[in-house]
């Protein structure tokens, strides 16, 4: 399994130095340090472990970076290594780039100026091995931690897909915006990045939607006694829970204007204030969030903000709705049947095939999360046999989908055009066309097929007859 991040090693002959960049460093969430006050430490150190960068002065006693920067390119060419020296001279610098250092910095650097050149440096590194780890996973075709999966219930070559780029951006503590439509499993993914990430902290799930911008501020950052009335006591917020670990928002897109800004400026600045508190806490959580809203659309309207979307999405994921997946209904259906018969202290009855074919025809507007629902109301109603009733599933089919002006889906996958030969079609044409189209999606079961039509099966026994006939 993924280990802690990687640790930045820090090469200079002054001690004071290593002490004042470690700990600025370790301000702004960068840890952990490895100070080395000789350079000749540095090939044994990098030979034994895997490091994120190395921040490298040039001149010290007995070997200096000069000397140890060609090396470390050539025998370490992932890590990225920032030169940091006194030397103003442009010579110097273009050597060191042609050398291969990913940053010169001249002293004394600016805090600023170092803390952005080390996390870039970290960001480059993690984002080659996140290519990496993504070309290796597609060429193979494997998962290198399927059991970080194990509660995603799923044959899908396209969940297989999200899988594996779960797996190339898990180590990276940008943050991860997940999207999908209402019951995909969003939560499930969150979790499986989270058991993939490495982080030894623990999984702090909150759902923001319906919160006002105070308790969403509270929820978040926690407050101090005596913050506001009745606040008589200190309470920690979800950022200080999930310290060390990942700190999970779902339903995003419902935050308001105000609470937007306020994430914001946490995930820019990595650093927030409980509520009636003037001093100041990093931030340690990993942020990854989700939402069954189309940002994009609220984007446009003026409800979501771009920058808060950019700064979430470094790691996009889109959850891909069951009807695009219906290869795993058979699946799914079977899991939920034995989790239900388990529950409830019954044997599991087999599903008809005609029930597999039923499922197919329908669009899930609630996705896995429906199909669960539809078993376990069938199996509650269940009283016995080696067969699962239809009567409760053909009761809940016919249901259609409500439209939400912002929500993601909405597609109409192989949805054939109602056109005859680019012309408006004659009203015999129309009703072959959908007995047709009834017929193929139903696999040619008729009652099946009649349900779609909101006919009898008689009728259609007798529709199919006469088209026959004529």
């Amino acid at each position: 399994m993924p280990t802690s991040p990687l640790p930045v090693v820090l090469v200079d002959d002054e001690q004071d130095l290593l002490d004042a960049t470690g700990w600025l460093l370790g301000s702004h969430g960068i840890a952990p340090v490895i100070p080395l006050s000789d350079g000749r430490e540095l090939p044994p150190l990098l030979a034994r472990q895997r490091v994120g960068m190395i921040l490298l002065d040039l001149f010290m006693p007995g070997i200096g970076g000069l000397e140890l920067l060609p090396r470390v390119v050539e025998d370490h060419p992932e890590v990225p290594v920032v030169v940091m020296t006194a030397a103003q001279d442009v010579d110097t610098a273009v050597i060191c780039m042609r050398e291969g250092a990913f940053d010169y910095l001249v002293k004394p650097v600016e805090e600023s100026r170092l803390v952005s050149a080390v996390k870039r440096a970290l960001e480059f590194r993690s984002l080659r091995e996140q290519l990496g780890t993504l070309r290796s996973s597609l060429f193979t075709r494997r998962l290198q931690h399927p059991e970080a999966f194990a509660e995603i219930v799923t044959a899908n070559r396209g969940m297989e897909a999200v899988f594996q780029y779960i797996e190339a951006i898990a180590e990276s503590r940008e943050p991860v915006l997940i999207t999908g439509e209402t019951g995909t499993g969003k939560e499930l993914i969150a979790r499986a990045i989270h058991r993939l990430s490495g982080l030894p902290g623990e999984l702090v799930c909150i759902n923001v939607a319906g919160l006002d911008d105070n308790l969403f501020a509270d929820t978040l950052f926690g407050h101090v006694r005596g913050a506001f009335t009745g606040a008589e006591r200190e309470r920690d917020g979800a950022i200080a829970r999930a310290a060390g670990g990942t700190l999970f928002l779902d339903e995003i897109g419902d935050l308001s204007k105000a609470s937007q800004v306020k994430l914001l400026r946490l995930l820019q600045e990595q650093k927030y204030y409980p509520l009636g508190s003037d001093l100041q806490r990093l931030s340690e959580a990993r942020i990854v969030a989700a939402t069954n809203q189309a940002l994009h659309r609220r984007m446009a309207r003026g409800k979501f903000r771009q920058d808060l979307y950019f700064r979430l999405s470094s790691h996009p994921i889109d959850v891909p709705p069951l009807r695009r997946r219906r290869d795993d209904i058979p699946l799914l259906l079977q899991h939920f049947i034995d989790e239900a018969a388990e529950s409830l202290g019954r044997p599991a009855p087999s599903p008809p095939e005609e029930l597999v074919t039923l499922l197919g025809v329908h669009e899930f507007p609630g996705n896995v999360r429906e199909l669960r629902a539809m078993v376990y109301n069938a199996m509650a109603l269940h009283r016995g046999g080696p067969l699962l009733s239809l009567d409760s599933f053909r009761a809940l089919i016919g249901q259609g989908r409500g439209e939400g002006d912002e929500s993601l889906g909405g597609d109409a996958d192989d949805e054939p055009p109602l056109t005859v030969s680019g012309r408006f079609p004659t009203l015999k044409q129309a009703n072959d066309f959908l007995i047709d189209e009834a017929m193929r999606r139903a696999k040619n079961n008729q009652g099946i097929a009649a349900m779609l039509l909101g006919i009898t099966r008689q009728s259609l026994n007798r529709r199919l007859r006469n088209r026959d006939d004529s």
